[in-house]
């Protein structure tokens, strides 16, 4: 077990290869999972929603900055309460956000290589669309690697980590929660997924909103390199 202050309950920061020898399916989020935080994607999203926000309501930026993070706090994302409040579309809003600068983001020879490495099913499971994750994943040069996206279309825009996203998850692609592991860099998102019974592993993040906020129990791993990770749990 290891005492870092960013393992709750003292998880252990690496998986041995009998802590995986059970798992059949790999499920991944994206941003700030698949490549790292530092790359800062997601601050250039966030501007673009703040912006998007401002234009549909015609507001000024400060005020929907504001209105953006209610959005987010009662409704788990900003386009599920426009959705739902506003019966704004969400199509123009999700080609909008994700038209970012990917130059942030280099090829990952090491991922590539642990990916290869792993048994089993890959899958990608994200609060963005599939085009973005494909871009994201493109870079990186390990799209080759995943059976599928499992994007916000597919969960009907209902965001991570309401539950019945996590079911539709599993009933698509056959997952066996007991047979899977799961990664996120947002611990909140860990929780549903344990609570059905897959192992989960938390990518820390320097986002407050990336942070635990309670005890914890729920996250399995943590790792602060996802290749690196893969690379002692699943060895050559």
């Amino acid at each position: 077990m290891n005492d870092d202050p960013k393992a709750p309950n003292g998880q252990s920061r690496f998986a041995e290869p009998h802590d995986v020898a059970h798992i059949e399916t790999w499920i991944f989020d994206l941003d700030n999972t698949l490549y790292p935080a530092q790359c800062r994607l997601f601050d250039q999203v966030d501007r673009k929603i703040g912006d998007y926000v401002a234009s549909f309501f015609q507001i000024d930026r400060d005020t929907a900055r504001h209105r953006q993070k209610e959005f987010y706090h009662n409704h788990g994302s900003t386009l599920r309460g426009m959705m739902l409040l506003h019966d704004m579309e969400p199509d123009d809003y999700l080609e909008y956000v994700h038209d970012i600068d990917l130059s942030p983001v280099a090829a990952d020879p090491l991922l590539d290589e642990v990916l290869s490495r792993l048994p089993g099913r890959k899958l990608v499971f994200t609060s963005a669309t599939t085009a973005h994750a494909e871009r994201v994943m493109t870079k990186l040069g390990v799209d080759h690697h995943f059976e599928d996206i499992f994007d916000v279309v597919a969960a009907d825009y209902t965001p991570k980590p309401h539950a019945v996203t996590y079911d539709r998850l599993i009933d698509r692609h056959t997952v066996d929660p007991k047979a899977s592991v799961f990664f996120d860099d947002i611990p909140r998102n860990l929780k549903p997924a344990a609570d059905i019974g897959m192992t989960t592993v938390w990518i820390p993040g320097h986002h407050n909103w990336a942070q635990i906020e309670d005890g914890g129990e729920y996250i399995h791993f943590v790792a602060e390199h996802l290749a690196s990770w893969l690379d002692v749990a699943v060895p050559r």
